[in-house]
């Protein structure tokens, strides 16, 4: 639903104050109103030296904070020459445009990479601005040969730029893609080096759905296989519509 934001529990003084605890090193984020209750059965027998309440060190409590925290999410998108390359990309932004009319006072960036030729490209950096994701989606690059093992690295390197930027945030990844890599980053074959990436993305524990792509009688399955690598969700594009694509990266992050 719109109205739930995922929410973490933070350090800083910033969030919203909902229990206490007892400190384990100094603090000075101090919840007075425990503090207080945790003194107050001991005042009977302490000195209070003109004070109205005594408080010693062990009474002291500290504030629990929780604050609501955004998601990044991130569309990888398979912009190549193989069949549906526009289909593909149109899904792409539509879901983008819809995510982000939805995050509008909310803290969810949306961003787009597309994959062909021999290259990945950030299309539209993580923003939560509808204006800027409109301009930059208006004309989106299909054809060429599908680079995916660079798809996949280009976008584990733009969330942990985004992690750097906010250690908080809830990082998610979206594939939309049929898995036939023909293009390698380092010479080995396309297909193992994207599943070693998938592993990594898996590994850092980041949330991701693999939206497979591929259509016709003969099926290799590869997009599964990545789904397994990287711990994903698999989705068929047959069985979606933009705003299914939607709804089902709604109900796979914390809203």
């Amino acid at each position: 639903g719109s109205g739930r934001r995922t929410k973490t529990r933070t350090d800083s003084r910033s969030g919203r104050y909902v229990k206490s605890t007892i400190p384990h090193e100094k603090t000075s984020d101090i919840a007075f109103d425990a503090t207080f209750r945790a003194a107050a059965p001991h005042q009977l027998n302490r000195e209070k030296d003109g004070m109205a309440i005594a408080i010693r060190r062990p009474d002291i409590r500290e504030k629990v904070r929780e604050k609501k925290i955004g998601n990044t999410i991130l569309f990888v998108v398979d912009a190549s020459g193989s069949m549906g390359a526009q289909q593909r990309m149109s899904a792409a932004k539509g879901a983008i445009l819809s995510l982000l009319i939805d995050a509008y006072q909310k803290r969810d960036r949306v961003g787009l990479i597309a994959f062909k030729g021999n290259s990945a490209e950030l299309i539209l950096p993580p923003t939560s601005s509808v204006e800027l994701a409109r301009k930059y989606l208006q004309n989106l690059p299909t054809g060429g040969k599908t680079p995916l093992p660079h798809g996949l690295m280009k976008g584990y390197e733009v969330i942990q730029s985004e992690l750097r930027r906010d250690p908080d945030v809830y990082p998610f990844f979206i594939l939309i893609s049929d898995g036939r890599a023909n293009v390698c980053l380092h010479g080995e074959s396309a297909l193992e080096e994207t599943l070693e990436i998938a592993s990594h993305i898996k590994a850092e524990g980041i949330h991701s759905t693999v939206i497979d792509t591929e259509a016709g009688a003969v099926r290799f399955g590869f997009a599964r296989q990545i789904s397994d690598a990287m711990g994903a969700r698999h989705l068929k594009l047959e069985d979606l519509r933009s705003d299914s694509i939607v709804n089902a990266v709604r109900s796979s992050i914390v809203m």
